[in-house]
């Protein structure tokens, strides 16, 4: 099964889902945040983004607390969430929201 790749873009003011996929030439732009689906899918089936505010509710270390952050690439190109590699617990992720739209969540 091939890898599927897809971004979504941020103008500023929205989010553009798909908005590169539409695109046979290279897009130049200073104003809008391209970020790339991490090829994972929430535990609701929600596509997982760059820059996505994320809970993690992963009991499987005899932990019960609810973890937040942000989806990022570490330098060796892993999908983090702190020091977690989200490709091992993203079963246990919840999207709820991102840094665009969601700035408030991080306040916590």
């Amino acid at each position: 099964m091939a890898r599927e790749i897809k971004f979504r873009a941020w103008d500023g003011e929205k989010i553009h889902p798909d908005v590169i996929r539409t695109l046979s030439y290279c897009l130049i732009a200073e104003d809008i945040t391209v970020e790339q689906y991490t090829g994972l899918k929430d535990k609701n089936g929600v596509d997982i983004y760059e820059n996505d505010i994320i809970e993690i509710s992963d009991t499987s270390y005899g932990d019960s607390d609810k973890h937040y952050g942000v989806v990022e690439y570490s330098e060796y190109a892993e999908l983090v969430f702190g020091n977690i590699l989200l490709s091992r617990v993203y079963k246990a992720i919840k999207v709820i929201g991102n840094i665009h739209e969601n700035p408030e969540l991080l306040e916590e």
